[in-house]
């Protein structure tokens, strides 16, 4: 990335991060720039790709998502690509990483029970070892790292 952020723009990345729907007059005010020059900050941040998109935090055990499981999956011989497309296809997987070390992937799955749980994990076996482990809570939820 060649573009350099500098205070005010990490003011904008934070209070964004805060509340991605407040108003540009509340986010002026935060940043101490008129509404003009804020929403210029906010469309360069944008345009460079520093700010990727907007999205909404939703409850998953308001939608009956009870269990959260990290899964450490590591394909068979020859089975990667097979193995990353059924990851890709599992609208129950909200997130997934490519790693290094042993496994080949951490994906992070939301079910509404063990059993459906399992019936996933199923679906995968044939084509590699899976290793799992139940969220039991998330104390620090995804956040901006230092910026």
């Amino acid at each position: 990335m060649d573009y350099i952020i500098d205070d005010i723009d990490r003011a904008i990345l934070a209070s964004l991060a805060e509340d991605a729907r407040q108003s540009l007059k509340v986010l002026s005010a935060r940043v101490g720039l008129t509404s003009p020059s804020t929403a210029e900050r906010v469309k360069r941040l944008e345009e460079r790709g520093v700010i990727e998109g907007y999205g909404a935090r939703v409850n998953l055990a308001a939608l009956d998502y009870r269990i959260q499981a990290l899964v450490r999956v590591r394909p068979l011989p020859g089975m990667l690509q097979k193995v990353d497309k059924l990851i890709q296809a599992l609208p129950e997987c909200i997130e997934n990483d490519k790693v290094t070390g042993e496994d080949c992937f951490v994906m992070r799955l939301v079910v509404h029970s063990i059993e459906q749980l399992d019936a996933l994990l199923d679906t995968i076996s044939e084509y590699a070892q899976c290793n799992t482990s139940i969220v039991k809570s998330s104390p620090v939820k995804r956040r901006l790292p230092p910026i």
